[in-house]
């Protein structure tokens, strides 16, 4: 067996861990806490997270403001300067009860630059997520979605133009907390696929359910929660350099 310290809200924390070169699941050893990117490191990483969510999971009961941020992140976009254009249309009243907000003042708004760590930039595709956003809240308006089935839920979700499996599953973790999804973006994917939880075979969006499964068991046979891990993930792996998180 192995044991990883670590400080937890200030005070000295242990567990054990199995040997290095036990199986987490067939073909994915454990390795050792020391070891970056190995099962072991991300056990220890996501159970001294402070505030491994980012804050993301609001449980306030704003859906359509859910969708909106989701949309307004993605490829390309930096998670803060998707922040900043969330931020920019909710002060505006665009995710309120009751608003009619088109694809025009949304676009509006998301031409002026934004502040991000003090730096004056401008949003990237302000017309494709303002066209994406609107026809969102209207679908919502008109078609009320079932939110007590995470996965149901993410399967309506997926009904709406330009919201795939991957951004379903982060409007669900985000509005639910649930842990019966996984938010699978490029970061998942690489650090799934350097631990051997992932194969290099993958077609998205086909494959995501059968992947979805497999990082709910590898989450749950490491004692972690689903949603803690992948935030941990997600926010390690995309600073990291490429040279440590390039896979297998």
């Amino acid at each position: 067996m192995q044991t990883a310290f670590a400080i937890v809200d200030g005070r000295m924390a242990s567990w054990t861990l199995p040997p290095r070169d036990d199986e987490v699941m067939p073909g994915v050893r454990w390795g050792s806490v020391s070891e970056v990117l190995s099962p072991a490191y991300w056990t220890a990483a996501a159970r001294t997270a402070p505030e491994a969510t980012h804050g993301f999971i609001c449980l306030d009961g704003n859906l359509a403001a859910e969708v909106g941020f989701c949309l307004l992140g993605g490829h390309g976009i930096t998670a803060e300067m998707a922040t900043a254009a969330y931020e920019r249309l909710e002060a505006e009243g665009v995710f309120s009860s009751g608003s009619r907000a088109d694809a025009g003042s949304i676009f509006s708004a998301l031409q002026r630059p934004l502040t991000v760590e003090g730096r004056s930039v401008r949003y990237r595709f302000p017309r494709q997520r303002s066209t994406r956003i609107a026809d969102a809240l209207v679908l919502l308006r008109e078609r009320p979605v079932h939110t007590s089935d995470p996965r149901r839920l993410r399967s309506e979700l997926m009904r709406i133009p330009g919201i795939g499996p991957k951004t379903a599953s982060w409007i669900v973790r985000n509005h639910t907390g649930s842990d019966d999804v996984a938010i699978l973006d490029i970061h998942i994917i690489r650090a799934c696929q350097v631990m051997r939880v992932f194969g290099h075979d993958i077609r998205l969006p086909r494959d995501y359910e059968r992947l979805e499964d497999l990082f709910l068991t590898f989450a749950r046979r490491i004692g972690v929660q689903a949603a803690v891990l992948d935030a941990v993930m997600w926010s390690q792996m995309r600073r990291l350099p490429m040279e440590i998180t390039r896979p297998y």
